[in-house]
């Protein structure tokens, strides 16, 4: 259906597309200083605006909003459509918590009573 229209048509379709997808988004990606809003955000790869992203590879946060949702390993991006799609080899889900070093028993007393 794209195919009828003419240049300029499609060109400003796509980009109110990608426009209402970043103000729906809350996510947003912070690598060294930049923070840029998430797109969109499938099993093993995210996507952001190409204008103004610059090429991130290594560890970076998202957040959704203020908090913490996850950290992860960016190995290879590419662009396509008005997007720069990031992949990622993992991603770390956030804690509040240190992870224990030892295993607690499910029977174990929570606290002590004097």
């Amino acid at each position: 259906m794209i195919e009828g229209f003419s240049r300029e048509l499609s060109e400003g379709l796509a980009q109110a597309h990608v426009g209402a997808a970043r103000r729906k988004s809350r996510l947003r990606l912070i690598a060294g200083g930049v923070t840029l809003p998430i797109l969109r955000m499938w099993d093993g790869g995210l996507a952001v605006e190409a204008t103004g992203a610059p090429p991130v590879r290594g560890l970076v946060d998202i957040h959704d909003g203020a908090r913490h949702v996850c950290q992860c390993l960016i190995v290879a991006a590419s662009e396509e459509g008005g997007e720069m799609r990031y992949e990622f080899k993992r991603a770390t889900p956030a804690a509040d918590t240190a992870p224990l070093d030892f295993e607690r028993d499910a029977d174990a007393p929570r606290g002590l009573l004097t």
